[in-house]
This record gives C-alpha cells, sequence and structure tokens, in this order.
C-alpha cells in the first residue's frame, strides 16, 4: 500500500515475543489462585503461562521453562516455604522477576522476601490495578512494594535496627530471625506463619540455633535470646 505509513510497534516491555509479559502463579489457594490468573489473564499484553498449587509444582514451573517473564508467589504453600522456592529458583534462573504475593505483611516477611531476591511485595488484599502496575513494573526491572509495606519497610530503615548491635554473631540471619520469634513467645507454627516458612523449616533451623549456642532445650534458648535482648515483643 504505496504512501500509507503502519504505526511503529511500541518497545517491549519484557523479554518475551512481541513485549507480551508472560507470568506463572504459585499459590496453594485455588479460589485466590484462579481469580488472580482470570484478573491477569484479561490485561492487555498480560498472559498467564503457567500455575502451581505447592512448593514444589512451583520449583518445576519456575525452573523447568524459559518463557515466564515474571512469577507471583505466595509465602504460605501447603508443602513448604515460598521464600525457599523463591532462593532456589533464582539461583536457576536468575533473570526472573518475582513478586511476592502473600497476606503477611510484617517485617520479617518482608525482609526474608527481598533477601530471596524478590523484586516486588503485595499484600493479597491489593487493588487489581496495583496488582497490575507491579506485574508490569517487575516485567520492566524495578523493585516495588505496595504502599502499606513500603511505609513500614521505612520505618523500619529509618529506625536504625540495621545498625544496632546483632547478638550471636555465629548464627546466620534467618536462625537469628527464628530465635527472635520464639523469644518472643511464638510456638514453631507461629513462628512459619511470620517468616513464610513451613513448620518442619523452622523446627530444623531451631535445632541448629540449639547446638551452634550448646543450649539443651527451647526453654533454654529462650532464656539465653532473652538475656541477649531478642525476644522484645515477648507475650
Amino acid at each position: 500500500m504505496s504512501g500509507s505509513t503502519m504505526p511503529a510497534a511500541p518497545p517491549p516491555t519484557s523479554g518475551s515475543p512481541g513485549g507480551v509479559v508472560s507470568v506463572a502463579l504459585v499459590d496453594d489457594h485455588p479460589v485466590f489462585r484462579i481469580g488472580l490468573a482470570a484478573l491477569l489473564g484479561s490485561l492487555p499484553g498480560v498472559v498467564v503461562v503457567g500455575q502451581a498449587a505447592s512448593a514444589a509444582e512451583g520449583r518445576a514451573l519456575l525452573t523447568g521453562r524459559d518463557d515466564v517473564d515474571v512469577a507471583l508467589v505466595d509465602l504460605d504453600l501447603g508443602d513448604g516455604s515460598g521464600v525457599d522456592v523463591i532462593r532456589d529458583v533464582l539461583r536457576v534462573r536468575p533473570g526472573l522477576r518475582v513478586l511476592v504475593v502473600t497476606m503477611h505483611d510484617d517485617d520479617g516477611a518482608v525482609v526474608a522476601s527481598v533477601r530471596a531476591g524478590a523484586r516486588g511485595y503485595l499484600l493479597k488484599s491489593a487493588p487489581p490495578d496495583a496488582v497490575e502496575r507491579a506485574v508490569r513494573a517487575a516485567a520492566a526491572g524495578e523493585m516495588i512494594l505496595s504502599p502499606q509495606v513500603a511505609e513500614r519497610a521505612m520505618a523500619y530503615v529509618l529506625g536504625g535496627r540495621t545498625a544496632a548491635r546483632v547478638p550471636f554473631p555465629q548464627l546466620t540471619d534467618r536462625e537469628r530471625e527464628v530465635l527472635d520469634l520464639v523469644a518472643a513467645g511464638l510456638d514453631n507454627t507461629g513462628v512459619a506463619r511470620r517468616l513464610g516458612l513451613s513448620t518442619k523449616t523452622v523446627r530444623n533451623v531451631l535445632a541448629t540455633v540449639l547446638a551452634k549456642l550448646a543450649l539443651r532445650d527451647r526453654a533454654a534458648a529462650i532464656a539465653r535470646a532473652r538475656a541477649e535482648g531478642l525476644g522484645g515483643d515477648a507475650i
């Protein structure tokens, strides 16, 4: 057609052909996962290419295909921790952008997710337009936090907690987080929920803490941790 000019195609927003953002979902709550898939599938330039209902399925899905640009991962999965899934998957696919979508807004869950490599953190109560913005931002390589989470994260930093003396330097960050919550009075299930871990993982971490600190039992660990200033929100 001589004399006519075709409009320029928009620049790609991701590594997928034609600028389409390919997303995968890892969540063990079928109603939420199906609803989220329907929402994302209705957005222009976004396609849902896979869903997983457990930690094991999530690992297999996200490491088994290379056409996923953005993965949305819950922290509480029936057979494991979303944080562990994120960490494991990013070792294999470091270029994958991961968004956490969860009900938990506590500092520990946010920090654990970001340390694992998540590029964003959304609460499940986020409105549809916020979910869309987060997916597109993550696909573009940006870091994004929901407003509530961003406010808490800023308070965490400005509070100077990162500059405080670190108790039990022989422990890893995860071990210290678990010990802190145990000292605060939480049982293994409560610690698992706060950190997005499985109860089995919490049990194993606590056993490692007892061995490293040469403590005989949970009660001794609580007493020692509180003496070092942990468990500040003891209940």
